[in-house]
């Protein structure tokens, strides 16, 4: 995903104080600042709720599924039981997660998952 630079806090108050003025419509005040007229929907309907003009959070993450301790668990898992599945060693672990989770923390562990064609 692409994320643009948010706008400053002075255009948010320039925008917001034009349209204010009335001499304005949205459409002309986004024209005149070259912002989108769905930029200005959503700063006044913001500044009409919230009377805050300042961006929202963008983004987030959320908390890692692995932290030191159950990485510790997993890198005994793997040495103790190396044909274990990815599900088999998140519940080994403790951690309830997807494989793609498990998987992916092999990987930038260094682990690389080979099947065993005995098994």
């Amino acid at each position: 995903m692409v994320y643009m630079n948010t706008y400053s806090l002075d255009l948010r108050e320039r925008i917001i104080a034009l349209y204010e003025s009335g001499a304005l419509t949205q459409q002309e005040v986004a024209d005149d600042f070259g912002v989108s007229l769905g930029f200005v929907r959503k700063l006044w309907l913001q500044w009409q709720h919230t009377r805050d003009l300042a961006p929202g959070k963008r983004g987030g993450r959320h908390k890692p599924a692995f932290d030191a301790a159950a990485l510790r668990r997993l890198h005994e898992a793997v040495k103790d039981h190396p044909d274990a599945t990815l599900d088999e060693l998140a519940a080994i672990c403790g951690v309830a997660c997807c494989r793609s989770t498990v998987y992916y923390t092999l990987a930038r562990a260094g682990y690389r998952r080979k099947k065993n064609a005995a098994r």
